[in-house]
């Protein structure tokens, strides 16, 4: 039976910048959904047009409404107070996202995963791009199992791009494989117990290792990750058949060495995801690396990694002021709802911070934590602010959709599809 896997505790009452920051979240959400609105306004008011863009700037958007509530935090209890909370936040996953994002868009890494995707892809016996579609959407996700979500959405929004999107694909079209990417990426870190975000906050602390991934939860991920590219690559077999791949510059081959070097430091970044001093530092070295060896290197994606860097800051301060309602929401639901629940939660906040919330509670019964979990990863690729790495996605390739903005309501609509699978995979397998 799955019954309620804690009682309901007393309702704390919130505080007022409690209240403010739930106020400013809410707010902070629907502002995601009017980034096109604001976009609109540069264009009417040219002598703004420089505020109007940069309110239109999903990546900004967090990060903007963060400041407001710090700033009512100084006037509500002086500075002090404000740099106290800030203090106690912790920002190392921006950080890590940032880092992992410009090593994996560098040409080295780049180059070789796109071989290496052209060369399974010619091993299927599909016309056009349909390999290669299929293939990306396919592998680039259970890689995030391994060099981490965030680095697996870098790489598969990059190739994507250059390759794909780039070469006059429709708008129907970039919707549903931006949506299966999200939902896939998602998903796909799970196969391991330290790559994907929702995961690592409780695998320690639930004695989640690997083998419990594999055998719980990572080969039902694997299975929906697959269904949903062949699904996607089914559905649009037609373009995808008479679609040919962007032209591309012609690059000189990487020597292997620095290819090696590159991805020896990628591994080190992952190795010290979880300390920032270090992985800082490796990347230093690394920059020092990409300068000396310029000619064999793209420009560093340094703009849209510090972009991605402030939305998930933003996110991380406003997110730190939710728990007085989140946490009571989630525990009063039994293990069976709890998956629906944290399904749609994750809409409106990171899967991350869900499942930080449910790690706190001691006692939560074994269909609980599967269920809070991959329903908090199902989620995922519903919405830009439901997983760490959809940001890093939509900032490489929103240039290719219509007035280079993606519609929040189209981008959900795409993703209802292959999160119905991930539901179907996670319940029924």
């Amino acid at each position: 039976m799955r019954g309620r896997a804690i009682k309901k505790e007393n309702r704390v009452t919130p505080s007022t910048v409690e209240i403010a920051g739930a106020c400013l979240f809410a707010i902070a959400i629907l502002h995601t959904f009017a980034t096109p609105f604001f976009s609109r306004l540069a264009d009417r008011y040219p002598a703004h047009a420089g505020i109007w863009d940069l309110l239109g700037e999903v990546e900004v958007v967090f990060g903007f409404w963060a400041l407001l509530l710090v700033l009512f935090i100084v006037v509500s209890g002086g500075s002090g107070r404000a740099v106290e909370y800030l203090e106690t936040r912790n920002f190392t996953e921006p950080l890590f996202v940032f880092v992992i994002m410009v090593m994996a868009a560098t040409r080295p890494v780049l180059q070789t995963m796109k071989r290496v995707i052209a060369s399974l892809a010619r091993a299927l016996p599909l016309p056009g791009s349909m390999g290669f579609y299929f293939t990306v959407l396919a592998l680039v996700p259970l890689l995030g199992s391994f060099i981490t979500e965030p680095a697996a959405m870098t790489l598969g929004a990059l190739i994507l791009a250059r390759s794909l999107f780039g070469g006059g694909m429709s708008e129907r079209l970039k919707y549903a494989t931006l949506g299966v990417l999200f939902v896939n990426v998602s998903i796909g870190g799970t196969l391991t117990s330290f790559a994907a975000p929702p995961v690592l906050m409780v695998a320690a602390k639930w004695n989640w290792d690997m083998a419990y991934m594999l055998s719980h939860i990572g080969w039902k991920a694997a299975l929906a990750v697959l269904v949903n590219a062949a699904g996607a690559t089914l559905l649009f077999r037609r373009e995808l058949a008479a679609h040919r791949p962007a032209a591309q510059e012609a690059e000189d081959a990487v020597p292997l060495t620095l290819v090696i070097v590159h991805l020896l430091f990628m591994v080190g970044v992952v190795a010290f995801s979880h300390h920032s001093v270090v992985f800082m530092g490796l990347f230093m070295f690394f920059l020092g690396i990409t300068h000396a060896y310029e000619r064999h290197q793209d420009r560093l994606i340094l703009r849209e990694g510090l972009l991605v860097a402030f939305f998930l800051a933003g996110l991380v301060v406003l997110g730190g002021q939710q728990q007085w309602w989140l946490q009571p929401l989630l525990l009063g639901m039994s293990s069976e709802a709890v998956f629906y629940g944290a399904t749609a939660l994750t809409a409106v906040t990171d899967n991350a911070a869900l499942t930080y919330l449910g790690s706190l509670v001691e006692g939560l019964s074994e269909e609980f934590k599967y269920a809070l979990v991959t329903g908090a990863v199902t989620g995922g690729g519903l919405t830009v602010i439901a997983n760490a790495p959809n940001p890093a996605g939509l900032s490489i390739l929103k240039g290719y959709f219509k007035d280079e903005a993606v519609s929040p309501l189209y981008l959900l609509l795409a993703a209802l599809a292959p999160t119905c699978v991930a539901i179907a995979a996670f319940r029924l397998l």
